[in-house]
């Protein structure tokens, strides 16, 4: 197989150059382009200066229509509505798209399945290896134990983080309620305060903290008449989701058109 040649979108943000960084030190890739918005002030410098490396030879530029052409694959933490444009241009190219982008809504995952139908669409709240064997852990856990325990997720991230609940967390809700057949639609509880009366059992509660420089921490909280299960998951260092994006990647490359998740490409659907 030869080398996948891969796209940075958001090059110059925190995570753009901790993924400029994970293609460099990973094998079976390179970096062949690196786009920005209109007007950065990283435009026209090299990849490899901006995050900290020694150039690559690959310009920060913001026009991403002929990179996407002579490119394999795009890792995407942007925003959803540059998440939704970069799809339109993968499925265009017929390429990989990881995507990373939280704060996603309803109608940009019904653009998202669009594209799908053309490029390799890997998406997931989160990027992180552990994070997506919790998941696992997670729904398997739900499905075994009844509506006796109480799910609850909490969630805690730095002070600039601007949507809750974290990507993560909805992940994490998502499989529990895959794992108890529920729609987590219907059945999650975002916030409480006043007189909410009593719990309505089979809901699962989101709860959430913001504060300092927490890169991320997640519980899912099974909580049963005398006893309470709880499986967690804290991480320590942002690399671990560029790494996760860069495998997805490659996992990605010789597969077929479609929707794919992180479950997917760690093979846990079956857990």
């Amino acid at each position: 197989m030869s080398e996948m040649r891969l796209v940075m979108v958001g090059a110059a943000g925190r995570m753009g150059r901790m993924l400029i960084k994970a293609v460099a030190e990973s094998g079976g890739c390179r970096l062949v382009g690196a786009i920005e918005r209109e007007g950065s002030t990283a435009l026209g410098q090299d990849a490899g200066s901006l995050a900290g490396l020694p150039p690559l030879g690959v310009s920060v530029t913001d026009d991403p229509l002929p990179i996407f052409a002579k490119a394999d694959g795009v890792l995407d933490f942007t925003s959803p509505a540059g998440t939704v444009a970069f799809a339109a241009l993968a499925a265009q190219a017929r390429i990989v798209h990881v995507i990373g982008t939280t704060g996603l809504a309803e109608e940009d995952f019904t653009k998202l399945e669009a594209a799908a139908r053309h490029a390799r669409i890997v998406q997931s709240g989160n990027m992180s290896l552990g994070v997506n064997l919790l998941a696992g852990l997670v729904r398997k856990v739900a499905a075994t134990l009844g509506e006796d325990f109480d799910i609850e997720v909490l969630e805690m991230h730095h002070r600039m983080k601007v949507d809750a609940p974290s990507g993560t967390a909805l992940l994490l809700g998502e499989a529990a309620a895959e794992g108890r057949k529920i729609s987590l639609k219907d059945r999650s509880v975002r916030s409480r305060d006043g007189h909410t009366g009593a719990r309505v059992p089979g809901d699962i509660g989101f709860a959430t903290l913001r504060g300092g420089s927490v890169v991320g921490e997640h519980s899912v909280i099974f909580a049963g008449q005398g006893e309470r299960l709880e499986l967690g998951h804290r991480a320590e260092d942002r690399g671990i989701f560029a790494r996760g994006a860069v495998r997805a990647a490659l996992w990605g490359f010789d597969k077929k058109p479609g929707y794919y998740t992180m479950a997917d490409v760690l093979g846990l659907n079956d857990l």
